[in-house]
């Protein structure tokens, strides 16, 4: 179906007095459902009739059908063909990320947002959430059942695992927001333009990415604490909904920072390895120690500003170099000194036991060159990825 923009926001009632003027904006609330018949028409009218007296801005309900199986499809062209600023975008695939991601990357509003179709969220926490993305304050804002504040409803199992999730977030994934998986978040189409492309995931693991990235790129997240009942028809399927959850928050562990710098480490210490044993012949061991660590210094510094730190051009490439053979020499003390104690110990060592020591050392030495590249060597100024909280009442 074609879309629909709201040219305005919905007339004022008469008698009603006038709200203040807002910036001009379009907004989006795509409602992701899966075989929903029996709760889609009254949650979308419901929907409908809050945003007709309450948004202030220019609205559309767009209903994302996942490969529905009954006859939400159909009820679904059936609301839009009786509700202005409804339209139905139709999926042959399941997955809610999948429905979020057509439905964003189609759309030419301003602000990006969702919402589950059993509408668990108070509605009133809507214009708090979009509010800050309309007038530039953040780029990304989410509903938080755990924010000081909230009102929550719910049996002990899924507060448990909700609390037990979003502490592997924090404690993992250095998330700073503190509930990922709440379904009422919204984006200004600038911010989705730039993520939408990154996140793998098509499933409810989506939320959590689309965080997850945000916060890596410095993008401000405003969380709103909710009123939230609990859905007892919930048709999400908790144990593999969170085995996906938990694949996804490896490959996302995987890809962080300390993960890429490990990579490279495990890298630069086998060539250091290699090197030391190819040139001990020709300078002893403590021309090959030095040879074979300037080495691949060099090239772990230059791996590290491309790949783990994601620096490009020249800017500061000379200084951070420099830096970097400061960092070098740090580590040649250490393996120099751990080799001057193998020799003290046993004035004859295998080579196979130089390496050995010298590969313990250069670990020892690795900690202290993350320590540098990330605190000195490569330190910059950048904007600290923020996240601010409210409560919607």
């Amino acid at each position: 179906m074609t879309f629909t923009i709201a040219s305005d926001a919905p007339e004022r009632p008469r008698g009603e007095p006038a709200r203040p003027a807002l910036p001009a904006a379009r907004i989006d609330i795509v409602v992701p459902v899966y075989n929903e018949q029996a709760a889609l028409q009254d949650s979308i009218r419901r929907l409908h009739e809050f945003l007709s007296h309450e948004m202030p801005y220019a609205w559309r309900i767009v209903i994302a059908d996942n490969a529905s199986t009954d006859a939400t499809l159909a009820m679904a062209r059936a609301l839009a063909f009786e509700l202005d600023h409804v339209t139905v975008l139709h999926l042959d695939r399941k997955g809610r990320g999948r429905a979020l991601r057509a439905a964003w990357t189609a759309s030419d509003a301003d602000v990006l947002c969702y919402m589950d179709v059993d509408l668990s969220t108070d509605l009133r926490a809507l214009l708090p959430l979009i509010s800050p993305l309309v007038c530039g304050h953040s780029e990304v804002a989410i509903g938080s059942r755990l924010a000081p504040g909230a009102r929550i409803v719910r049996g002990p199992k899924r507060e448990i695992i909700s609390r037990c999730y979003n502490g592997l977030l924090r404690h993992v994934l250095r998330a700073r927001f503190s509930d990922a998986q709440c379904g009422f978040k919204a984006i200004r189409a600038d911010a989705a333009q730039t993520l939408l492309p990154l996140i793998e995931d098509q499933g409810w693991f989506f939320d959590t990415e689309l965080l997850i990235l945000a916060q890596r790129r410095g993008l401000r997240i405003h969380e709103v604490a909710v009123d939230w009942i609990d859905d007892p028809d919930s048709r999400v399927a908790i144990v593999s909904t969170a085995a996906a959850d938990l694949r996804g928050v490896i490959r996302l562990g995987l890809a962080a920072p300390v993960a890429r710098f490990l990579t490279i480490g495990v890298a630069s210490t086998v060539a250091y390895a290699i090197l030391y044993l190819l040139l001990r012949g020709a300078l002893g061991a403590g021309g090959a120690n030095a040879l074979a660590l300037a080495l691949t210094a060099v090239a772990n510094t230059q791996a590290n500003r491309r790949f783990t730190f994601q620096i490009r051009g020249r800017a500061g490439l000379l200084r951070q170099h420099a830096a970097g053979a400061v960092v070098y020499l740090i580590a040649l003390g250490l393996t120099a000194g751990a080799l001057d104690v193998l020799v003290a110990l046993q004035p004859h060592p295998a080579r196979l036991l130089e390496v050995v020591v010298l590969v313990a050392a250069t670990t020892v030495a690795t900690v202290t060159r993350y320590v540098a590249l990330r605190s000195w060597v490569f330190a910059r100024r950048r904007r600290v990825p923020g996240v601010v909280r409210a409560t919607a009442r």
